[in-house]
């Protein structure tokens, strides 16, 4: 990764800053915000530009909205910043246009103006050149600080930095980058990843690449049955990937070879069925019987995690455990987030399961470091790189 420009680097008194925040929050049927972390995530950069004079205009999307939709503007997310900065945020009427371009000359030193749903647009996700171009016009200086939205070549995020410069990182951004960096690039050792979820397709070139890079890999999830069964083992009706079983056992043979300690869970929760209702057990892994399916990891599986992590310095993790929407089998994932959180290595978790499970869990605060953007993160997991940080100005 190269070395990237930051706000610390820039002069931006009464310059217009145009910033790529991420303001994809999730919305209750009546409009109200149910989560506010991605805005609260963006203030060191909006308080910073504020505290430097500058003429902030803040762009975002919000959800997939198929043209103009009322009931997904972002209102609800400039009263909620208001009360965050303590003044008033005002709210374009779009994020292009001549009223649009008015609004942002009026702009005053210190002022703060949130254009409208950038996918009120279809060219947004279009990639547009000429929508890209007519938003790059609203500023002087771009700061990217949509870390959620960096992996994807969209107009305000890809193409805007391209044509307005200079353009660097917010204070988000960087922070997901340096954090990124302490767990893979540079980490402290030994480094414990814990990968869950439900399918090995998903997560194929996340095992590959932390296996170049991990110490320990732990392995839970619906996704230890398609390993097991590349063992030799019977899973009953457990979910398992047939495709993918010759790939699980070169992962396998690869874990080996680079000297990796790869772990599966050694006991499940079963249940005849995805529901509260099931009727439940909790088995040894080679005991799953026809007609049954692992919907959860059981109490010794948590005990090897305990120990896997005991030593370590990083711990990375992404993915559930089980099927944690469902109170019955939630416990597994629960507990590896407090586990995780409880522990003293430096700890850094994302995905957008993962983010969830970690909020129901009550450990949001005690985790060194959740990262905001699900896709992004799971990007960097890859070993990719991001387009919209490919983009911006380098620091040498």
């Amino acid at each position: 990764m190269k070395e990237k420009k930051t706000l610390r680097d820039l002069d931006v008194k009464g310059k217009r800053v145009l910033v790529r925040v991420d303001f994809n929050v999730p919305l209750d049927e009546q409009g109200n915000i149910v989560d506010d972390t991605r805005i609260r995530a963006s203030l060191p950069t909006i308080e910073y530009l504020l505290d430097a004079r500058a003429r902030i205009i803040l762009m975002s999307h919000l959800d997939r909205p198929k043209g103009r939709d009322p009931r997904l503007s972002l209102a609800p997310v400039a009263k909620r910043l208001s009360r965050f900065v303590g003044r008033e945020v005002k709210l374009a009427e779009d994020c292009v246009g001549e009223s649009v371009e008015r609004a942002v000359a009026e702009l005053r030193e210190g002022e703060i103006l949130l254009l409208e749903n950038l996918r009120f647009h279809r060219e947004e996700t279009e990639g547009d050149e000429n929508f890209a171009r007519r938003l790059a016009r609203l500023g002087e200086v771009f700061v990217g600080d949509a870390f959620g939205t960096c992996h994807r070549k969209h107009a305000s995020v890809y193409l805007v930095p391209k044509f307005l410069k200079p353009a660097v990182m917010g204070f988000l951004l960087e922070k997901e980058i340096n954090y990124f960096k302490r767990a893979m690039v540079n980490p402290q050792r030994p480094v414990v990843g814990v990968l869950g979820g439900a399918k090995v397709s998903t997560k194929l070139g996340i095992v590959k690449n932390l296996l170049e890079r991990v110490d320990k890999l732990f392995v839970g999830g619906a996704m230890a049955f398609t390993f097991l069964r590349s063992m030799g083992y019977s899973v009953g009706s457990s979910l398992v990937e047939e495709e993918l079983v010759p790939t699980a056992r070169d992962i396998l043979e690869t874990a080996k070879s680079r000297a990796v300690k790869l772990y599966l869970p050694v006991d499940f929760v079963i249940g005849r069925e995805v529901s509260e209702n099931t009727p439940t057990r909790v088995v040894p892994w080679q005991e799953i019987p026809q007609g049954w399916m692992g919907l959860d990891i059981g109490h010794v599986s948590l005990e090897l995690l305990r120990e896997i992590i005991g030593d370590a310095q990083t711990i990375i993790w992404n993915g559930p455990m089980g099927v944690f929407e469902l109170d019955r089998f939630k416990n597994g994932t629960f507990e590896t987030a407090r586990m995780i959180a409880e522990s003293s290595a430096l700890t850094i978790a994302g995905g957008g399961d993962t983010d969830h499970a970690i909020h129901r869990a009550g450990v949001y605060n005690a985790i060194d470091f959740v990262s905001t953007g699900g896709g992004a993160f799971l990007e960097l997991l890859k070993g990719n790189s991001l387009p919209c940080l490919e983009v911006l100005d380098d620091r040498a």
